[in-house]
């Protein structure tokens, strides 16, 4: 069985990374990823898709990224459900990032090779 999604887009605001009560580092992205076809007025659509980034991953997005900057991410997809009132049930998605290579700067069109892993 294989979980894996990549995505390739530019971050949409500077990391928000937070200390949980645990310890741990926790941050959150948003990606903007322009589809790769387009739409019925001739254009390309962009999904902005949110990413979470724990531990290590985190601390360094926080040194390197910032809004503007173009990544690759690794990740899986984590489904959650929650039971709501009246019988109803809310099924979630997440997207975890398990991998971020840096592509470029928020102003440069420069390739980077500089990579970061939270397999450490």
């Amino acid at each position: 069985m294989l979980n894996q999604l990549i995505l390739v887009g530019r971050l949409t605001h500077d990391p928000e990374t937070k200390i949980l009560d645990d310890g741990r580092k926790v941050a959150d992205i948003t990606l903007a990823v322009q589809r790769t076809f387009k739409n019925m007025e001739g254009t390309y659509d962009t999904d902005f898709i949110k990413v979470t980034v724990w531990e290590g991953l985190a601390t360094a997005i926080e040194s390197y990224c910032a809004k503007g900057v173009l990544v690759a991410v690794k990740a899986r997809i984590q489904s959650w459900k929650y039971d709501l009132s009246d019988d109803r049930k809310l099924n979630m998605l997440e997207v975890i990032a398990e991998r971020i290579s840096y592509l470029s700067s928020p102003n440069k069109g420069e390739f980077k090779t500089s990579e970061e892993s939270s397999e450490k």
